[in-house]
């Protein structure tokens, strides 16, 4: 995992902006949000204020480059893999449109 990566998810989950290069953090409180080349790729939202459950969704926004794989795969609970073309997102075929992660 390239550095920019795990600076900008350990940003993303402790709820910290950040901004090198392509990559972007922004959280507004009960919203977190993780950007690539200016395209929102996940989004975490507090569901649960008592219990301080967030939800996670995330999209590769029509791009699927190895880049916004590998940011994606740096979120606890994705794995993202490529077969022929294919993502398979948690071992299931995925289109890349926005998806809660369970």
């Amino acid at each position: 995992m390239r550095l920019i990566t795990k600076q900008a998810i350990n940003a993303f989950n402790n709820n910290e902006d950040f901004s090198k290069d392509n990559t972007q953090v922004v959280a507004t409180g009960n919203v977190v949000m993780l950007y690539l080349f200016g395209n929102q790729i996940a989004k975490k939202v507090l569901s649960d204020y008592e219990s301080n459950k967030w939800d996670l969704f995330i999209t590769h926004c029509v791009y699927k480059t190895n880049t916004t794989r590998e940011r994606l795969n740096g979120l606890d609970g994705v794995s993202i893999k490529q077969k022929k073309g294919v993502w398979y997102l948690n071992g299931n075929p995925w289109d890349g449109k926005s998806v809660l992660v369970d």
